[in-house]
């Protein structure tokens, strides 16, 4: 019989005795009606642990039926998001070990692309991006939108943005999605959330899984001179883009315009 004062480990996701003293992230509650499924959730909220350092490389994660009880959820859906985890390289699965940490950056990883975008630093380091939004409204689909958002009924969304990086503009993007498929999206935008592809997930689990992107190169307009705070008519990168759900559904059309005076941009293909 264990001592009256022996403590034992909590069983929760923050504080979970692990031996490795790193805190656990907690899920958000499953009761706030998110659409994307428990096991996405689960290996988001463990990707950022890894990613913002809360779990070293190095550290051995406890066992399924542990993590799966500190995160209240079943033992099969933590070992589905562990998968794609070990998949992507965050995790390794080490015979006698256990599931270890890496510590590799996976820059293609759909984590990174929630928060980073693929204008890197010349050095090639990661960039932080903050979104300014210009402009949201509801519009007509053209006929080339419908037929490529392959819309049934409505129109568009159509958002128009500023990304910042490193104290400076450096690209502004207009999109367009199909407005039938995204019921309540925020016509303030005060309202619009800063990581739309993570909204997408979370509000209406739509999963961004695949680009096509077009690739030239212009001179600035007008626009970008004073969106970008341009000197004149520089060379501008343009990027137009199509982004396909998980089940292969032409979801965003991007259309981008980034300078590249003092960032490179990085497409990894893996």
């Amino acid at each position: 019989m264990p001592p009256v004062n022996a403590k034992k480990p909590p069983r929760t996701a923050a504080g979970m005795g692990n031996g490795t003293g790193a805190p656990m992230p907690v899920l958000p509650n499953f009761s706030t009606g998110e659409a994307a499924p428990l096991y996405e959730r689960a290996k988001r909220h463990m990707s950022e642990a890894i990613l913002v350092g809360e779990w070293p490389p190095g550290m051995v994660l406890p066992n399924e039926t542990v993590l799966a009880q500190g995160f209240g959820i079943a033992v099969g859906t933590v070992r589905r998001a562990m998968s794609d985890l070990v998949a992507e390289g965050l995790l390794t699965r080490r015979r006698k070990t256990g599931t270890v940490v890496t510590g590799r950056s996976p820059h293609h990883s759909l984590r990174f692309f929630f928060q980073y975008f693929r204008l890197h630093r010349a050095d090639g380091s990661l960039v932080h991006s903050r979104s300014e939004f210009l402009s949201v409204a509801v519009a007509p689909a053209t006929t080339a939108q419908a037929e490529m958002l392959q819309i049934q009924t409505g129109g568009v969304i159509k958002i128009h943005r500023i990304r910042h990086a490193d104290g400076r503009p450096v690209m502004h993007d207009k999109l367009a999605l199909a407005e039938e498929r995204l019921p309540g999206w925020p016509s303030d935008i005060a309202a619009l959330p800063p990581l739309l592809y993570l909204h997408l997930l979370e509000r209406y689990g739509i999963r961004i899984s695949a680009v096509r992107e077009q690739i030239t190169a212009d001179l600035a307009s007008d626009e970008d001179i004073a969106l970008l705070q341009l000197g004149g008519r520089e060379a501008v990168l343009t990027i137009d883009e199509v982004a396909y759900d998980q089940a292969g559904l032409p979801t965003i059309l991007g259309w981008h315009r980034a300078t590249t005076a003092a960032h490179t941009y990085v497409n990894e293909v893996r």
